[in-house]
């Protein structure tokens, strides 16, 4: 079984190396799946683990003839278009390209629980024209895919981490708009899965929440929003056609030796569905070249520590693990010899966007110690790649420092503390924050679901005094003052 399991493990990671295997790599995590960890209801887990076998090298040749085999001096452009007709703002095939992966992500959820059952343990855009299109739409469509699947997986490594310490506490699961029925043919490609745990051991409130968006249609205030903080070529006006997705996730730990953790990773794509009017001479014309559909989108994200007493070790290895994910990603663009995108992956630049972001200039302090922030990241084969990693990053840079703190001792002054400081988180959300922001001004909010990164219980103290030389007042000086941790 162990053998079993490395190869598996080989063969996810084959279509990393080989490019013709990109073909493969929807079904690499299915087949895995049904190899190690094979449900309770599925005929195969009856199967001996060398029929499995067989049986994963019969999907592997089914599989090829369905999309064709990509030759290594194809252009790079090819891999980004295995499925045709997938357009994220073409309603018919994207509810169906949707449907697909919300049933998908269902098996996921089955085989986790099936497992937990058995006792397992910014930058400047151009237009894009014609095939270009066709390149954003199936990255979109990628990354869409990658978000189901990896909440799948965050919800399952969560709740292992509770039964750990002898927590009965689960995610509760809330769908709206497509996700409610999947099955339903006349639904709008909007909707989400918002999932979220309270009252466990290590984990007082945490929510993960995935939010779609496969078909809308820009406002004149939001045309103007995006047209402020892009540098593009392409002139974004009211009535172009957009498609975003994103998964956000927050987790409020019990314990104030446990650092609260926020991470998100989200797209946006913006596509022109009408010709554009140029002059020449005085005498306006329509612009042939840009009567055509031009498409641009962008990538944002991140992730950031907030906690209640400074332990270095803990924000030093948090810091770490991004910086290395960074600079492994930055190699690779200097050795593509790419100038235009030179600083694209910098985690300074990352790291002091953070620093920036999370801000309270009322009070002239950061909410917590930072990490990584970024926003348009132009969408790319390279980018993708990245934000995935640090999607991938997330419970690796999170799970030890729990596992190092959980079971620290607290006192009610510690307490006290963590609740004063989770009073400067909310009033960052409510105040400052673009997201909540932005979901509260819509006609009708899902007040629920925009708040849900609120903490289960907070303080606020008039003028509360920190003692010169406390654990409080050693927080208080980073946060007035971010430090360069490596």
């Amino acid at each position: 079984l162990t053998g079993l399991c490395q190869v598996s493990r080989w063969i996810v990671d084959i279509p990393n190396k080989i490019s013709p295997l990109l073909l493969l790599r929807p079904y690499c995590r299915t087949i895995r799946i049904m190899m190690v960890h094979p449900t309770q209801s599925s005929s195969s887990s009856s199967l001996p683990m060398m029929s499995r076998v067989l049986l994963l090298l019969q999907l592997m040749v089914m599989a090829t003839p369905t999309r064709g085999w990509l030759s290594s001096s194809a252009p790079a452009a090819a891999n980004n278009r295995l499925l045709q007709g997938r357009n994220p703002l073409t309603r018919t095939s994207n509810r169906n390209h949707y449907q697909q992966a919300t049933r998908r992500y269902a098996t996921i959820e089955s085989s986790s629980s099936s497992q937990q059952a058995n006792g397992a343990s910014s930058s400047c855009h151009a237009p894009q024209n014609d095939d270009d299109n066709e390149d954003d739409d199936d990255l979109f469509d990628d990354f869409v895919d990658f978000l189901l699947d990896r909440q799948a997986t965050i919800i399952q490594q969560v709740e292992d981490l509770e039964r750990k310490y002898d927590s009965t506490a689960s995610f509760s699961k809330d769908t709206w708009g497509m996700f409610d029925d999947p099955d339903q043919e006349d639904a709008k490609p909007i909707g989400g899965i918002t999932r979220v745990i309270q009252g466990g051991t290590v984990i007082e409130k945490g929510a993960c929440s995935f939010t779609l968006i496969g078909q809308g249609t820009l406002s004149k205030e939001r045309a103007a929003t995006i047209r402020a903080r892009q540098n593009s070529e392409m002139e974004i006006q009211e009535g172009d056609e957009y498609a975003a997705a994103a998964l956000s996730m927050v987790l409020h730990s019990k314990s104030p030796h446990v650092p609260t953790f926020r991470s998100d990773v989200r797209v946006f794509m913006v596509k022109q569905k009408t010709s554009r009017t140029t002059t020449t001479n005085d005498n306006p014309k329509e612009d042939d070249d840009n009567s055509s559909p031009s498409s641009m989108a962008w990538f944002g994200g991140g992730a950031d520590l907030t906690p209640y007493f400074l332990e270095e070790s803990d924000i030093l290895f948090f810091h770490q693990m991004y910086k290395d994910l960074c600079d492994k990603h930055q190699a690779n663009e200097e050795n593509d010899d790419n100038d235009n995108e030179e600083q694209l992956f910098s985690y300074e630049t990352m790291k002091q966007s953070c620093d920036d972001y999370f801000f309270l200039p009322a009070r002239q302090e950061h909410r917590g110690t930072g990490g990584i922030f970024f926003d348009d990241m132009d969408m790319t084969d390279n980018s993708l790649e990245f934000v995935k990693g640090v999607a991938d990053l997330w419970m690796p840079s999170w799970i030890p420092i729990v596992e190092q703190r959980i079971e620290t001792p607290v006192t009610d002054r510690q307490r006290q503390w963590q609740l004063l400081r989770r009073g400067r988180y909310l009033e960052f959300n409510l105040l400052y924050d673009r997201g909540v922001k932005f979901g509260l001004a819509n006609a009708n909010p899902r007040v629920e679901g925009v708040m849900v990164s609120a903490p289960p219980l907070i303080a606020f103290e008039y003028n509360h005094p920190i003692e010169e030389g406390s654990p409080e007042a050693q927080l208080m000086k980073v946060l007035k003052s971010p430090r360069n941790w490596v």
